[in-house]
């Protein structure tokens, strides 16, 4: 890995624009952005971390280190042009290592739940760590979220972008298969992060990779105002540990439906199964769009601010999950106290337990196909 101190001074002092444009052969005109480092720490093995910082022509700022791939924070404008972070988590890299709920991170092996840590594939059954409740969660143990990914910096005619590359090795956290991952995030010019996922793999896996931010598009206080609309005319049922049940409702006359935009607090506290499941929203919806094409999955509305945010993705599900397990015991950014439900996460996904749900979309993934999981957060404003 390129860790030393010297590679970090020799990046943050070379890469502005024009030095971004002469690596990816532009003319400065089309990358009118910057991408910085400095140094963030270190792991608890001694391994060097670092936080990038990308930028783009409005000022748009992105900071993500390479441990976890995690989104540490992301200014965008409200409607007077005001910069604000609107995603939760920590100062420090020791924090995140400590104590976080996802904060931030890129999820995988398999994002979301598998059903009591085990899934068969090809006649042989995998066991995995059960790190929630009876269910295994978000890849395990020490999932894609708490690993050192190598990093690279990208010129793009769509903006300064970071790529990361990891090998999970065939059998970490129970996985079979050497599975070779990238994912490259881009700031692009209309104030978008846009991630994009590939991975390869020598034996027959299951892959299932997703982002999981923690939203506050007011940038402080509860999330119960902001108005939500997803693209979806069915859901998920879960059972009482939130494994999905198999069955595909329609969400019309239940407080999953937000075709039409609804704030977050209208129904989460109604007397519903589900929601009390969840402690809230914590499931998994049926995008209305063709597999595998890149689409609008969900749009949220913050009203005080203006600010906007839209999901699009290509996966064919989005986990809406309504922060019910923050409960201020978490001390965040400039000392933010994290109660319940301060932050929200919106998780382009294939549908949770598919390894065990034949009826589900597959995440099978074999040797010589490639997955590719392309999604964008974009943001605007509403006058």
């Amino acid at each position: 890995m390129q860790n030393t101190s010297n590679w970090i001074k020799v990046l943050t002092l070379t890469l502005g624009a024009a030095a971004l444009a002469g690596c990816a052969g532009v003319s400065s005109k089309t990358t009118p952005a910057q991408i910085s480092a400095q140094p963030f720490g270190a792991t608890p093995e001694g391994t060097p971390v670092t936080l990038f910082t990308l930028r783009n022509a409005n000022g748009v700022e992105a900071r993500i280190c390479n441990y976890g791939g995690i989104v540490v924070s992301l200014k965008v404008p409200d409607r007077n042009g005001q910069l604000g972070d609107v995603v939760l988590g920590y100062d420090r890299l020791e924090d995140y290592i400590k104590d976080s709920p996802y904060f931030g991170c890129l999820i995988g092996r398999y994002g979301n739940r598998i059903a009591r840590g085990k899934f068969t594939l090809n006649g042989r059954t995998y066991t995995l760590a059960t790190n929630n409740g009876p269910n295994h969660l978000h890849g395990g143990i020490k999932g894609f979220d708490k690993v050192v990914w190598e990093p690279k910096v990208l010129a793009t005619p769509d903006g300064p972008a970071l790529e990361l590359r990891y090998l999970s090795k065939d059998g970490e956290e129970g996985y079979p298969g050497n599975l070779s991952v990238v994912a490259v995030y881009t700031l692009t010019p209309d104030n978008a992060l846009k991630l994009e996922y590939t991975a390869t793999t020598d034996k027959d896996t299951v892959v299932n990779l997703t982002q999981h931010s923690y939203f506050n598009l007011a940038g402080k206080g509860d999330i119960l105002g902001h108005l939500v609309m997803i693209n979806a005319d069915r859901y998920t049922p879960v059972d009482s540990t939130l494994i999905p049940t198999g069955e595909l409702p329609l969400v019309e006359g239940t407080p999953f439906d937000f075709r039409k935009p609804t704030a977050i607090g209208a129904r989460i506290n109604q007397d519903n199964q589900q929601l009390k499941f969840g402690n809230g929203y914590d499931h998994n919806w049926v995008i209305s769009k063709p597999m595998g094409q890149f689409g609008l999955q969900a749009r949220v509305t913050e009203p005080t601010t203006g600010r906007v945010l839209e999901v699009l993705s290509t996966e064919p599900g989005l986990q809406f999950y309504s922060g019910n397990f923050l409960d201020g015991t978490l001390t965040g950014k400039g000392g933010w106290v994290y109660q319940f439900r301060n932050g929200f996460c919106m998780e382009p996904q294939h549908y949770p337990d598919s390894p065990n749900q034949p009826n589900f979309p597959s995440v099978v993934l074999k040797p010589g196909q490639v997955y590719k999981h392309a999604m964008m957060y974009r943001f605007s404003v509403q006058r």
